[in-house]
């Protein structure tokens, strides 16, 4: 895993994308309307880096980028540590490159090695603060698909599914804190989602899915809150989950989509009480969906995109064309801007009555499967062997 800083002026005062999905860890942003076409988004620079997948993170006019190397002309610094290994046969074909986003907390950037390593690093200088070899202390096997979740700062703890299990480590030193929801790794058990924060039932609580299981766990104590299984073939449960009032929406790949309901009344004193809402035969795939609304815009499995209403679990439309593999997608108002693998672009309004897509862009010639990244009128885009820049015509 090799991990670079590249770009422009220093300001750490914050950070506008500073971890998966961006600040609420949701894809939602609060700006300025996009306009209705993209005819107007031109590309400002790019910078040629070695082969990848995490999406990029930005601070002010800052962005990092995990897994490169050879950036050209712009860059700042450059820090390594051993750590490849090749996933599976079945998913080779795209490639055994580092996946997981780093996160960044202000002064320090969390970075998920492929082989169960975290890495903290000074995000001035790149020097390394510590680094955890998770199958070293947990004696724990070697992920299959290698370290893919994305770590999750808050306070002085980093949240991270790794070590064949749920962890809260301590962000100064490394030192685990507690670790729960604990499994055999391996094949079966390393995980692909990435948790979040959640308020539900009037508790807050971490948001986590396993490769079988969905649950809520105490941030302080580890305590699992209530847990439910969602089966997915070959344990494939790779979206982040995504909060809809009291109730949590994911979707499972060779299962169906569910929304579950949370309540703070339950048969078991310790725990929560955790209720199926309804469920759908929809597979979701790789993508996170958007929430705004009463609906979820969600890309399949069958590479089509639909539009469910979560009050109801009722399919509001879902597409006849395909549109790639992967999307990942961000929500600005009643837009939607959402980037395939293949490089494309598309513009969307968030349209509960039918799919209306306003435009679309060709913006890469790479494959495209890091996470958008949008600040103002910024948009940064991960290619395969990259990252460009592209910002609104005022």
């Amino acid at each position: 895993a090799l991990f670079t800083l590249a770009l422009l002026p220093l300001s750490l005062l914050a950070a506008d994308w500073p971890q998966w999905r961006g600040p609420g860890r949701d894809s939602i942003l609060q700006g300025a309307a996009w306009p209705e076409k993209l005819t107007g988004l031109e590309k400002t620079w790019r910078v040629a880096l070695d082969k990848g997948y995490p999406g990029p993170i930005v601070s002010k006019e800052r962005p990092w980028v995990a897994g490169t190397k050879n950036a050209t002309g712009k860059q700042i610094w450059e820090t390594s540590w051993p750590g490849s290994m090749s996933v599976p046969f079945f998913a080779r074909s795209n490639g055994s490159w580092i996946r997981a986003t780093p996160a960044f907390d202000g002064e320090s950037l969390f970075v998920a090695g492929m082989r169960d390593v975290l890495v903290c690093l000074d995000a001035a200088t790149g020097k390394e603060r510590w680094r955890v070899d998770f199958m070293e202390r947990y004696k724990s096997p070697l992920p299959a698909f290698g370290f893919v979740s994305s770590p999750l700062v808050e306070g002085d703890a980093v949240y991270i599914q790794a070590g064949a299990s749920f962890l809260k480590v301590n962000k100064k030193t490394g030192e685990t804190l507690w670790r729960t929801l604990k499994d055999d790794g391996g094949m079966y058990g390393s995980t692909f989602s990435s948790p979040t924060f959640a308020t539900l039932a009037g508790k807050r609580q971490l948001l986590v899915q396993t490769r079988t299981t969905l649950a809520g766990v105490d941030p302080e104590k580890g305590d699992v809150l209530w847990d439910q299984k969602i089966p997915a073939m070959r344990g494939m449960n790779i979206l982040t989950p995504t909060v809809y009032g009291e109730g949590v929406f994911t979707s499972a790949y060779g299962a169906k989509t569910y929304l579950f309901n949370i309540k703070k009344e339950s048969t078991d004193a310790k725990k929560m009480d955790v209720a199926e809402g309804w469920n759908i035969a929809m597979e979701g795939y790789m993508s996170s969906p958007v929430v705004i609304g009463k609906h979820a815009y969600l890309h399949l499995r069958n590479q089509r995109v639909s539009c469910v209403n979560l009050e109801t679990g009722k399919t509001a439309w879902t597409t006849t064309k395909t549109y790639g593999k992967y999307w990942s997608m961000v929500a600005n108002g009643d837009k939607i801007l959402a980037l395939d693998e293949r490089g494309i672009l598309y513009l969307l309004k968030a349209n509960p009555e039918k799919f209306e897509l306003l435009d679309e862009k060709k913006v890469s010639d790479q494959e495209c499967w890091g996470h958008l990244a949008i600040v103002g009128d910024e948009v940064f885009i991960r290619e395969l062997q990259g990252i460009s820049a592209w910002k609104w015509k005022k």
